[in-house]
């Protein structure tokens, strides 16, 4: 059964955050929605290789919320990984590449532009942790729907 953002927030307006709306579309997916799981990066994605690519997604959306440089942490490989592991959905407060392929993946995949350059490995990250962006405030354990119209959390 599909779960359009729109109905939900007719349905739970006084339960639901929507975040800003300065999300992009650049998935397989125009929607999804999953439990939330999140990961905090500062510049290097080597975390979140690890979790799409060795943890089984079990319809889950992925929230990332990147902080330093701009650079793309997520492209066609963890979308791969995302896929061949059952992720929903991935959400970035940051940027994506290979979006060409990316489109082609049937993995729904929401961030805030491109960026052709990817991550530098020098930091590691903060797993399952409450993230703070786009006027919303998301955990772990959340459920999150995300398509074309914007993304909530209930």
């Amino acid at each position: 059964m599909k779960s359009y953002t729109a109905d939900i927030c007719d349905k739970h307006h006084k339960d639901i955050q929507v975040l800003d709306p300065i999300f992009k579309s650049y998935g397989g997916v125009s929607m999804c929605h999953g439990e939330v799981t999140t990961i905090k990066l500062y510049e290097d994605n080597t975390d979140l290789v690890q979790l799409l690519k060795n943890e089984k997604g079990n319809n889950k959306i992925c929230v990332v919320d990147v902080q330093g440089d701009y650079c793309a942490v997520v492209g066609e490989t963890l979308m791969g990984y995302a896929y061949e592991n059952g992720w929903a959905g991935i959400v970035i407060n940051g940027y994506v590449r290979d979006t060409h392929q990316t489109s082609q993946i049937p993995v729904g995949l929401f961030a805030l532009g491109t960026y052709p350059l990817k991550s530098i490995k020098k930091a590691t990250s903060n797993r399952d942790i409450i993230l703070n962006f786009a006027n919303a405030t998301i955990k772990a354990g959340d459920t999150l729907y995300a398509d074309n119209d914007g993304i909530v959390i209930l």
